[in-house]
């Protein structure tokens, strides 16, 4: 049975001083790589009494994503830098020099063959998850914005099948490609996700931040925020539009309702009737859209601006990181209502 959205409870948190970018959560346990803002990745087990952090160093900026590929944990940072890490003996394994300016994602297929990396070089590289070897390197996304300055290639995501990937970038351009010949597939334009402000700043912000394919890679969700007034801040509603990328119809527009900033993360609950999304700005927010009918089932405000997030296997659990809080949440049910019993009588009376 699907989890209920309305039944969602925040159930752990733990802190630390940094902020958390990217999370990768070990099959099947509470364990989670996390990448943080002092260049460190920490693992940690969410569903330990007393959670111990554990540290690895060997990125030299910002640690933004975090994928698991088989038997290894992933990392991509500011750096430019791939790690593949040994998720049991926390080793690095490889590190590879894999693009030329900042990596902004990085998303493994579930049956652990491939990675994906994004980065702002407009670059998507595919490797093979197992040997660390380039397999595709795809070129859709413009270096530059329709105003002249630098874009940004933000997300990344497989569908899970492995048969496709989407990637998606500042002005919102969407692509779809073929895994296995590098292909492009679709393009889908997103253009309320990218603000720009002509005359005070001359300066653009937005863009999609987060993608995610349904189980039967029909429906591609994408997320990110709607048209800013103030480009200083994130003042405007968090944004997610769905497609049916292949027949190149829109689903579902999402345009916000209460929520601001970006949406970071997106995922379709295992039962298909549901979407997910968390994000924020200098709050955070988790939100949940019927899949049926794009209204939404539940939303509420989260400890922290949330990053990133995963479901576990059953639907059941979420497991979130962000600004200074890892969170653990279940879809907890309220306990049933019980009545007292009637008071016995007396006999003395």
């Amino acid at each position: 049975m699907n989890a209920d959205p309305t039944a969602l409870k925040a159930v752990k948190q733990i802190d630390h001083a940094g902020i958390f970018f990217g999370l990768a959560r070990v099959p099947g346990t509470g364990r989670v790589f996390v990448g943080c803002s002092d260049s460190k990745v920490y693992t940690v087990d969410m569903a330990a009494e007393k959670p111990e952090w554990t540290e690895l160093a060997g990125h030299e900026s910002y640690v933004t994503s975090a994928a698991l590929a088989g038997s290894f944990a992933v990392t991509g940072a500011y750096d430019g830098k791939l790690i593949w890490w040994n998720s049991e003996t926390l080793q690095p394994v490889r590190k590879v020099d894999a693009h030329a300016k900042w990596i902004r994602g990085v998303a493994a297929s579930r049956d652990g063959r491939f990675l994906a990396s994004v980065s702002d070089d407009m670059l998507c590289k595919i490797w093979n998850a197992q040997t660390g070897d380039l397999i595709h390197t795809l070129a859709g996304h413009q270096p530059v914005t329709p105003h002249h300055y630098p874009s940004m290639l933000f997300a990344c995501s497989f569908s899970p099948d492995a048969k496709f990937l989407a990637t998606a970038d500042k002005v919102g351009h969407v692509v779809v490609w073929d895994v296995a010949t590098g292909q492009q597939l679709a393009a889908i334009e997103t253009p309320l996700m990218y603000t720009w402000d002509p005359k005070q700043r001359r300066h653009s912000i937005g863009g999609v931040r987060s993608l995610a394919f349904s189980a039967d890679a029909r429906l591609l969700a994408i997320g990110g925020t709607g048209q800013i007034n103030n480009v200083d801040h994130l003042e405007a509603l968090a944004r997610i539009e769905v497609f049916d990328w292949q027949a190149g119809k829109r689903t579902i527009e999402h345009a916000g309702d209460k929520h601001k900033g970006l949406v970071e993360r997106l995922e379709f609950s295992p039962a298909g009737d549901w979407l997910v999304s968390a994000g924020g700005d200098h709050e955070g927010f988790v939100k949940f859209l019927s899949l049926a009918d794009g209204k939404v089932l539940h939303q509420e405000k989260a400890p922290m601006h949330i990053h990133d997030f995963e479901l576990n296997e059953a639907g059941d659990a979420l497991y979130a990181a962000g600004h200074g809080k890892l969170v653990r949440f279940e879809f907890k049910p309220p306990a049933p209502f019980v009545p007292e019993s009637p008071a016995l009588p007396d006999e003395n009376a």
